[in-house]
């Protein structure tokens, strides 16, 4: 301990430790964007002179963030040309009856695909697809969403390519002096991940996923189980003027609710049956989608979703309605859609939203965005091609014809394998060939030119490019080595077995607070000590921060797909730990006992 009080009170040290400590309260808060912390830690680091400017930028030009970048690509292109079509039409497949069988086929298909491409637009991609299995089969998406999310996270640890947390791991190791990973260097460990995750995941569904289905005792959750919230207005000429809701024929026309009613500044609620109607009223509904799209035949209201400019809501088309969320770290959550001149910005107009089991009581135009909302929006179809490759909305519905061509199919799957086989027979590294990949797709036609620069994310990269420095820093100021030894008092008695527990669940702990990759920038410099004090290989305990940083099954918010689905699934917070708590549980027996077994310890 009195080292690392020696240690700390350094200057480059204590400068070092303060700024890691803001960087875990921004991270925690999110009073800043994950990438932009990262970037004020760096900065901070270089301009007190803590480290270099090249030490700070090595990690913007390193390997790991250039093949991450060509794996956006490659994965775009896989989806654009249709390649994984089957998938999508396997896990719609009406043969699929119950939902365990559903998450069984989950972990057997999504789990190993998710091995060699991102699991975000996996997701994405399949996210409508389940929730209309969902729909015909009369089955809550609550039963089956949580272990979509949870089957890539889990598939995500098979290969070196499952995660860029995988590849950010290899370059700080790398750079640390302990070696970087091969494709397959964590294989047999992630296969036995895979394999027990998995098989929990089917045997816990019946007990532990919630049903948050339609229940007709329930008010608020028969309302956001059913429909979306949408405002209209009631224009001159309305036949709704003068008139109570009672008398009128709104409620009886169209499966809806009127949840309240704003008159200039006021704001009345239920009960209003009997509340007369005036020119101008707005009212804040709960209705289906395909009653959305009658209201706009019926011209006793018009749609007024937001205080912007009217526009015309004919349907033509060239128009299109579709459902967008708003993913992890999009830059539009926390502003309302006012203030964003949403409809100036996207050319789209936002119809309604839906926040899991909330029911909203602002207006849709002053309601203050959140992670995992979902809207409803309605655009030309050019527009809603645009929000496909737009990084703060991820589009839910595949576009006819947005696909370059079907005839592509083959040449993406032969491109990808192509990237997999060249690294794994040491042909070529495994930047080169995913670099190669990148320009194949584009020059095959299964990627457009103009898609390229839209599909990567800029958001990751300059979080893992700035997260370097973290590494970097607590290497050079003395701080990891210091941190190693205080820990190093507390499991120097311990068996090897037990304190790669302890590691693990430490681990796990920190990522369901902030970012994975954040978690790992900071914890693999002190693992690396820590297992040369305890006598250990340090790529042990690295294996073990890996996997618990990539074990995320507490929080919605730990992990980029648990929020995505978050908000269809209509979940609550305690419904991911429960469901997620066995199988950490399980996690954190198991995988240190398979580090211990695969380096013979």
């Amino acid at each position: 301990m009195a080292d690392l009080v020696a240690a700390a009170l350094q200057p480059e040290a204590l400068i070092t430790l303060l700024v890691l400590i803001g960087s875990v309260v921004l991270f925690v808060s999110g009073w800043l964007a994950p990438d932009l912390t990262g970037l004020l830690a760096a900065g901070l680091l270089v301009s007190f002179h803590v480290i270099e400017p090249r030490e700070a930028l090595e990690g913007f030009g390193s390997p790991a963030l250039i093949t991450l970048a060509g794996l956006f690509a490659i994965s775009a292109g896989l989806f654009r040309s249709g390649g994984l079509d089957r998938l999508r039409a396997l896990i719609g497949s009406d043969a699929i009856r119950s939902p365990k069988r559903m998450i069984a086929l989950m972990v057997t298909v999504v789990g190993p695909v998710s091995a060699v491409v991102p699991n975000t637009p996996i997701v994405a991609s399949l996210l409508p697809v389940v929730e209309g299995w969902c729909k015909r089969r009369r089955i809550s998406p609550s039963k089956v969403l949580l272990p979509l999310s949870f089957a890539t996270v889990l598939g995500g640890t098979i290969t070196l390519l499952g995660s860029s947390v995988n590849l950010l791991a290899s370059e700080v190791s790398s750079r640390l002096g302990y070696g970087s990973f091969g494709l397959f260097s964590f294989t047999p460990i992630g296969l036995g991940v895979w394999l027990l995750g998995g098989s929990l995941m089917v045997l816990l569904a019946d007990r532990f996923l919630p049903d948050r289905g339609r229940d007709d005792d329930d008010l608020i959750a028969d309302l956001s189980s059913s429909g979306y919230l949408t405002e209209v207005k009631i224009p001159l000429g309305s036949e709704l003027i003068g008139q109570s809701l009672h008398a009128t024929r709104l409620q009886r026309r169209f499966d809806l609710d009127v949840l309240e009613l704003h008159r200039g500044t006021e704001r009345f609620m239920p009960p209003l049956a009997d509340r007369t109607l005036m020119l101008g009223d707005r009212l804040l509904l709960r209705c289906n989608r395909d009653d959305l799209l009658r209201l706009q035949q019926d011209h006793t209201v018009v749609l007024a979703p937001t205080p912007e400019q009217p526009v015309s809501l004919e349907q033509d088309n060239s128009q299109r309605m579709v459902e967008v969320l708003l993913p992890s770290g999009s830059t539009l959550a926390g502003d309302c859609l006012r203030d964003l001149r949403f409809r100036q910005r996207y050319n789209a107009t936002v119809l309604a939203l839906r926040r899991g089991n909330a029911v909203l009581r602002e207006r849709l135009g002053r309601a203050q965005l959140r992670e995992g909302d979902v809207l409803l929006l309605q655009g030309p179809k050019d527009a809603i091609r645009g929000l496909q490759a737009n990084n703060d909305l991820v589009v839910l519905e595949q576009l006819e014809k947005d696909l370059p061509t079907v005839s592509r199919k083959c040449v993406a799957l032969l491109i990808a394998a192509l990237v997999l086989l060249l690294p794994s027979f040491e042909v070529i590294p495994l930047v080169a060939s995913v670099l190669l990949g990148t320009v194949a797709m584009v020059v095959t036609g299964c990627l457009r030119a103009g898609e390229l620069q839209r599909v990567v994310r800029l958001d990751v990269l300059v979080l893992l490019g700035s997260l370097a420095s973290f590494s970097v820093a607590l290497e050079k100021t003395g701080l990891a080595s210091a941190l190693a030894q205080a820990l190093l008092l507390g499991l120097s008695s311990w068996p090897v077995y037990g304190a790669m527990v302890a590691v693990f669940l430490f681990t796990v702990a920190l990522t369901e607070v902030m970012s994975n990759a954040a978690t790992v920038a900071m914890l693999i410099p002190i693992a690396g000590q820590l297992a040369q004090g305890l006598g250990l290989p340090p790529m042990a305990l690295i294996y073990i921060v890996l996997f618990g940083a990539s074990q995320s099954f507490l929080s919605p918010v730990g992990y980029q797909t648990n929020l995505m689905v978050y908000g269809p699934g209509r979940y609550r917070f305690l419904d991911v730990s429960r469901y997620g708590f066995p199988l950490t549980i399980a996690m954190a027996i198991a995988v240190p006992w398979m580090v211990c077994r695969w380096f013979g310890l």
